[in-house]
């Protein structure tokens, strides 16, 4: 099919992987959808042209069985509200924030994470360029003020988190339009240009009213501005929905006038349904906003952990649903999320939290089997051995979750303030680096069979290898036999090529192949050689 009829097959495709009808008896159709091609460098296509020059062929290919390659989501939130973590102040030079983004990213690779959560909207701004929010305060320490010399900060992070092999998420406040911490709103803030759907809270912050048509037009407009223009991995809200409770210092939400012209119009609902219902609508909106953009764009949410008190039995404290009115039960329920992070940042020990207990809750309420994976509050979690609670933590996940284990870091200042937790994930569970999981209800175009070649110079095997469709490439994975014992490793995009020697440890090259691995987690066919 063609022209307009594969156009509407396509739309209904997207809107089905964000539907509410299907069920576990029924599960969802995949998507079925073609991988957008990302363009390659000149340098990539002048690497590619010298390897497939030079190299001379293997012997004919032969299938073997390939060890299973690890799979398991590891992330990290990378905040820059109130300058948290990124930039580390308002007032950094250009070189200073690239240096500190380039510190972060480099230590993730070395510590076998696979993706960052970046937050690129603390507070209706931007940290990168825009033509609809201004620059972040928590940027330049001014609204609107662009950094000097210019650059874009989104542009930079997605570059060098995929030199090395990292997806990029980008970090989302849908609602939230200014924040204490940011100075006073001048004229380029929103607070000033949308100052009729926005509220001041007595805590200082301002709110956009989440039941506002204007609000959630605008918002929409800002998500998919971003999926559009940038090569990003992933869109990705928080739990501030409703704000909490605190923030206006006990008193409700002052949204009296949507209210008002909700009752008038002859609406029947509750309030509190009438709130929920307006964050429900809204969240079904944006995922099938993304994927009608960009359908391997994932779109993740992470609530705060607990549901409601209750749920399950034994558990205490806030309610989200009733707070926040966050029916986030509702949103995995109905799959309208790719992939789902409940902040569980509680001990494994907690009376009213426990870590085990709510995830297998929210295990449970997974019944359109999207990804899974808790939030870990890696900063400040209240064990007298934090980096023991959080490696318990993570197996703990991994026996619940099984093979689509993952977790999510809060922040990343939990792995450099402590000096025992990045060496206890090290030498622990992330020993061995991993792929994040496959995403099998976005099905793209299959990757091509890479091609492989080798050449012999002294005791070094020098390994080649290339493929049609780059530009759909993400990753690859290459494996050396040793002597019948297979070795496994996870390359970045642009490494066509690998020097492996002929013995190791007394050990003879034996065999070596190459299957390529797509954004979304999906393997190629592989091809292998045998060494003479």
């Amino acid at each position: 099919m063609k022209g307009n009829q594969l156009k509407l097959l396509f739309l209904l495709g997207v809107f089905a992987s964000c539907s509410s009808s299907k069920t576990l008896a029924d599960p969802v159709k995949p998507i079925q959808h073609k991988n957008i091609p990302q363009p390659v460098s000149a340098a990539k296509k002048d690497s590619l042209k010298a390897v497939t020059k030079t190299a001379i062929p293997a012997e004919e290919d032969f299938r073997t069985n390939l060890p299973e390659i690890r799979r398991e989501f590891r992330g990290v939130w990378i905040a820059s509200v109130a300058n948290i973590n990124w930039p580390s102040k308002n007032s950094l030079t250009v070189d200073q924030q690239k240096a500190e983004a380039i510190s972060m990213l480099d230590m993730l690779k070395e510590n076998n994470f696979n993706a960052v959560i970046f937050q690129v909207r603390p507070s209706a701004d931007a940290l990168y360029t825009s033509n609809i929010e201004p620059w972040s305060y928590f940027l330049t320490g001014e609204t609107g003020k662009a950094p000097y010399p210019n650059y874009d900060p989104l542009q930079f992070w997605i570059e060098e988190a995929h030199k090395r092999g990292l997806e990029l998420h980008v970090w989302l406040n849908p609602y939230r339009a200014h924040h204490a911490n940011g100075g006073t709103p001048n004229s380029l803030s929103m607070v000033n240009k949308l100052s009729d759907i926005v509220i001041k809270l007595k805590n200082g912050m301002y709110w956009l009213d989440p039941a506002d048509p204007k609000t959630q037009g605008h918002v929409s407009n800002v998500v998919k501005d971003i999926v559009k223009r940038y090569d990003i991995d992933a869109v990705h809200f928080d739990d501030y929905f409703y704000p909490y409770a605190t923030y206006n210092r006990g008193a409700d939400f002052p949204d009296s006038k949507t209210w008002n012209a909700y009752v008038s119009s002859g609406g029947t609902l509750t309030r509190a349904d009438w709130r929920r219902d307006n964050v429900n609508k809204f969240v079904e909106r944006i995922c099938k906003e993304i994927h009608a953009e960009k359908s391997y764009v994932r779109f993740g949410i992470s609530p705060f952990g607990i549901w409601k008190p209750g749920y399950p039995e034994g558990i205490t404290g806030s309610s989200q649903y009733d707070e926040l009115y966050a029916d986030a039960k509702l949103w995995l329920n109905k799959g309208w999320v790719d992939y789902f992070s409940p902040q569980l940042y509680w001990t494994i020990d907690s009376k009213g939290q426990g870590f085990e207990a709510l995830l297998n809750w929210w295990q449970s309420e997974n019944t359109m089997k999207r990804h899974l994976w808790p939030g870990l509050n890696t900063v400040e979690v209240r064990s007298p051995d934090r980096p023991t609670e959080i490696r318990n933590q993570i197996e703990i996940s991994r026996q619940i979750l099984k093979n689509d284990a993952g977790e999510i870091h809060w922040s990343i200042a939990g792995l450099t303030k402590n000096a025992n937790m990045l060496p206890a994930l090290k030498n622990g569970p992330y020993k061995e680096k991993a792929l994040v999981p496959k995403t099998p209800w976005i099905v793209s175009v299959p990757l091509q069979k890479p091609t492989l070649f080798s050449t012999e110079s002294g005791s070094i095997i020098q390994v080649n290898w290339s493929t049609k469709n780059i530009g759909e490439v993400f990753q690859w994975v290459l494996f050396s036999q040793y002597d019948g014992v297979w070795e496994t490793e996870i390359l970045t995009l642009d490494q066509l090529s690998k020097e492996l020697p002929k013995f190791k440890e007394g050990k003879k090259l034996t065999a070596i192949a190459i299957k390529a691995i797509d954004r979304l987690g999906n393997e190629s066919d592989y091809t292998a050689r045998k060494m003479k």
